[in-house]
């Protein structure tokens, strides 16, 4: 019997955007198509963070900002929702009392998501989500490549004696071996830090660093230029902390600090690895109480669309 073929949005000229029920790009959800090539899944969970609270609101204003996302990518030149099945899984509810059960249930809810094939798009939430994300895909695939995008290094080794919070999710990546330490680098990184040891310490753990300044004084080409270099044909994890972005482009966000890379930046960094072997994706830390006109919560949804456009480029191969 023949393979059926993707079910897309809901069509606009029939239903405002502003209307029906608020999935991922107005997609199908997962209980109402056959099969899922990718899903786009909600973490809303913020009990790792540090500083300002609200993350857990994300994913909720990730799906509205989306309405207004159209079927075709002109940039890649890609209708990702036509190539794939692309669905909006719905959240994973996690316990937000107990940050080691919440990561257990996370790893154990992205395996039985992806066991089948599907690859994710994970909607946080905060960066504390990415090391359960990591250990499911790399249980898959591996070692991974990882490219992180975020203001922060997230490679500090404990908060207040804590191992697991926002700001130490790569650090135990690798010291679980979850990750593939020739091909690790932060894009956007800045802002001040505890101490010079921050650096060594990142660097030892086999970190590259892509600083928001050197985004800005290479441009966009060489720095995707030199990332490719460094990712090769490895299964890549990407992960974007919206912070990444300079709050002008992203005021609603948990730790936001000054002189960060411009959405558009940010894309187009995104686009420049179309050939990618990507496995999954998540994008963090979108906190919507500190949000005006839904700035934060737009560009982090069109982050998001670009994610699912590569991997429906890549269609798993």
């Amino acid at each position: 019997m023949p393979e059926q073929p993707p079910i897309g949005p809901v069509d606009s000229s029939r239903v405002p955007r502003f209307a029906g029920f608020a999935t991922f790009a107005r997609l199908p959800r997962l209980d109402q198509v056959e099969r899922a090539d990718v899903a786009v899944v909600g973490v809303p969970f913020d009990a790792g963070v540090s500083y300002r609270p609200g993350a857990r609101f994300g994913p909720a204003a990730l799906r509205e900002a989306s309405r207004l996302l159209r079927p075709y990518h002109p940039e890649l030149d890609v209708s990702p929702f036509a190539e794939t099945q692309v669905v909006d899984a719905g959240d994973i509810a996690l316990n937000p009392f107990n940050i080691g059960e919440a990561i257990e249930t996370l790893q154990s809810e992205a395996e039985a998501l992806t066991a089948g094939g599907t690859r994710l798009v994970t909607v946080g939430g905060d960066h504390t989500i990415a090391l359960p994300l990591l250990r499911a895909a790399a249980k898959k695939h591996g070692p991974v490549a990882l490219l992180h995008f975020d203001a922060h290094l997230d490679t500090w080794d404990t908060y207040f004696g804590e191992p697991y919070t926002h700001g130490t999710p790569f650090r135990r990546a690798s010291e679980e071996g979850l990750l593939d330490t020739e091909a690790l680098s932060h894009v956007g990184t800045r802002g001040p830090l505890y101490g010079k040891r921050d650096l060594e310490e990142d660097r030892r753990l086999g970190f590259g660093i892509v600083t928001s300044g050197d985004v800005m004084r290479r441009g966009v080409a060489e720095t995707v230029d030199a990332l490719r270099q460094r990712i090769g044909g490895r299964p890549l994890y990407i992960s974007v902390d919206i912070d990444v972005l300079d709050p002008a482009h992203a005021p609603g966000t948990g730790t936001p600090e000054a002189g960060g890379m411009t959405s558009r930046e940010l894309l187009e960094i995104l686009r420049g690895l179309r050939d990618c072997n990507l496995v999954g994706a998540d994008v963090v830390e979108l906190a919507p109480a500190y949000d005006h006109a839904e700035i934060t919560a737009i560009a982090a949804s069109h982050v998001a669309y670009d994610l699912v456009s590569l991997l429906s480029l890549g269609k798993g191969e």
